[in-house]
Formats: structure tokens, C-alpha cells, sequence
């Protein structure tokens, strides 16, 4: 008897009517004539594990409980076996806090971040490679009609970047179809959000994809292989150290997705090509972000 899966919910998509999310800010324009242009918010949300202060990020601001969630299981500082009991977000006091039925204390951990190449300050903590080294990521395998059916879909959707820019973007992707699409200022805050999406609804990673508006760093790498998905795909450009990361461990890693053109430097026994690239158009102008022509 064939198993059929039901969708996940809630779906998550981008939301840029959402009036919290951005502001209008008046200026000039470059003929001196007076202009008015929408922007994304920043507000501070600190993080309390139980008792303990964790860290205040600096975050957009919507769903908290789900990027509290997946930064403590993205820092390893919280199992995927563990019995959350409580999440608990207080808007007036930007402060959310997850509670578990076991007794935690990082105090010795908080002292060894390390400061990362995400944006918007992230950070990995020291013991985050032994969490990844003993991983094993499932076998799947990535359709190229499947990446283009994907990233179309994705550079198509409304979204707070085409609506405001200065943001970036993850989404999770069952074969070419996005089912979870998080911005935020901060790439690594977009991929925490997914991660606390998923524990919180028990979604399986093994046939996802994962992709990225940002670098595909070591810290991308690390995170995806925490979340156990085994493709990362980026419309970015990479970094050695995480070309490095995703060889040793198995990840299938592509990047500079864009229009009919891609480049997989890890991983590439996963991809089929099955998509006759006659029938793929070129990527509108409307969708190329700031300084990728770096990256050609």
C-alpha cells in the first residue's frame, strides 16, 4: 500500500502586506526630488532557555517561537529528541522563552561563540563540527527539472524582498514545490525559522531541499547538515571552508542558481539532469540581487 504523506501545516509563505514588517522612510532620489520607499523593520528579541539568557537577536520579528526553536537546535543547545513543554513569546517585552522538561545550563558554552560571516551577527558555537561529523545525510536525489521548478517558483512569489529589499531568504522545498518560505535580515535567522518550523510540526528532511538567497558558508553547511537535509542550494556564490564542510560530510551543495545556469561543487552524484534546458527561460532582471554580478 503506497504511503501518502499530507502536507505539513501551516505552510508558511512570505507576507509583505504584513504592516509590522516594514516601514515607509522619506528621502531624496538621485536628481535631488523627494522620495518615499518601503523598508524592513529590525527589532531586538532576546532568547531564554528555561531560566537562562541565551542571546537577543536582531530579527524582523515574525515567528518568533519558530526561530527561538530552531536557533537552540541549530547551536545544538537543544536535542531533536527533547520534550519542549512550552514556548512562550511576550510581544510587548520582545522576549521569548522555550521551556524543557529536562534542566539546562550553557553558561560554559555561551563563552566559546565564534563570530560567523552571516549577516546580522551570527554565531556558531565551538562543539557545533562534532555535532556534524557523526551525521549521515539520506540518500536522495536532486532533478534538475525540479531546481527549475523550484527557484522559478521562488523568484516569483511575492515576497518582502521584491517589495522592500535588504532581506534574505530561505525555503524549504519538497521536490520543485517551496512548502516553508522564511525572510528575515539575517540569512542564518531565515534558516533557524525553518529549523523551529520543522521540529515544531515533525517534518521530514530527508527528501528536502534547502534553499538560500545567501553565501553558502560554512556556517549554511552546518545548519543544514543539523537539520539532517542533504541538499543546500544557493542562488549565491560559496566560501572554500564550506565547500570544505559539505564535501566531508555528504551535503549535495549548488550555487549561482540562476535562470538556466548552475554550479555544484559537492555532492553531485545526487543530481539527474532531466530537464531539456531549450525550454528554461533566463532569469528576469526584476530578481537579480544586489552584487551578484560578483559572483558570476
Amino acid at each position: 500500500m503506497m504511503k501518502i504523506e499530507k502536507p505539513p501545516v501551516p505552510l508558511i509563505v512570505p507576507n509583505p502586506d504584513d504592516p509590522r514588517l516594514t516601514e515607509r522612510v522619506t528621502g531624496i532620489d538621485q536628481t535631488g526630488k523627494p522620495t518615499e520607499i518601503k523598508v524592513p523593520v529590525e527589532r531586538a528579541l532576546t532568547l531564554y532557555l528555561n531560566a537562562q539568557e541565551i542571546v537577543t537577536m536582531m530579527t524582523i520579528g515574525d515567528y518568533p517561537e519558530y526561530l527561538a526553536l530552531g536557533y537552540l537546535l541549530n547551536q545544538n543547545m537543544l536535542k531533536y529528541d527533547d520534550v519542549v513543554t512550552e514556548v512562550e513569546y511576550d510581544d510587548d517585552l520582545q522576549v521569548v522563552v522555550v521551556r524543557t522538561a529536562h534542566h539546562t545550563n550553557f553558561e560554559q558554552k555561551l563563552k566559546k561563540r565564534t563570530q560567523t560571516s552571516g549577516c546580522a551577527q551570527g554565531t556558531a558555537f565551538g562543539d557545533l563540527m562534532e555535532a556534524v561529523e557523526s551525521v549521515v545525510l539520506p540518500k536522495a536525489e536532486l532533478r534538475t527539472s525540479w531546481l527549475y521548478q523550484m527557484t522559478h517558483a521562488i523568484n516569483t512569489m511575492p515576497s518582502l524582498y521584491l517589495e522592500a529589499g535588504a532581506i534574505h531568504g530561505c525555503v524549504l522545498c519538497k521536490e520543485g514545490t517551496p512548502v516553508c518560505y522564511t525572510e528575515d535580515v539575517g540569512r542564518h535567522n531565515a534558516v533557524d525559522k525553518i529549523a523551529g518550523w520543522m521540529f515544531r510540526h515533525g517534518v521530514d528532511p530527508a527528501d528536502k531541499i534547502l534553499y538560500t538567497t545567501g553565501r553558502l558558508t560554512s556556517e549554511m553547511v552546518i545548519k543544514t547538515v543539523r537539520m539532517g537535509i542533504p541538499i543546500l542550494v544557493s542562488r549565491s556564490g560559496f566560501t572554500a571552508w564550506g565547500v570544505d564542510l559539505a564535501r566531508q560530510v555528504g551535503l549535495t551543495l549548488v550555487g549561482r542558481t540562476r535562470g538556466k545556469r548552475f554550479v555544484a561543487l559537492s555532492g553531485e552524484e545526487r543530481i539527474v539532469h532531466d530537464q531539456n534546458l531549450d525550454y528554461v527561460e533566463e532569469e528576469s532582471a526584476r530578481h537579480r540581487r544586489k552584487g551578484e554580478a560578483r559572483d558570476e
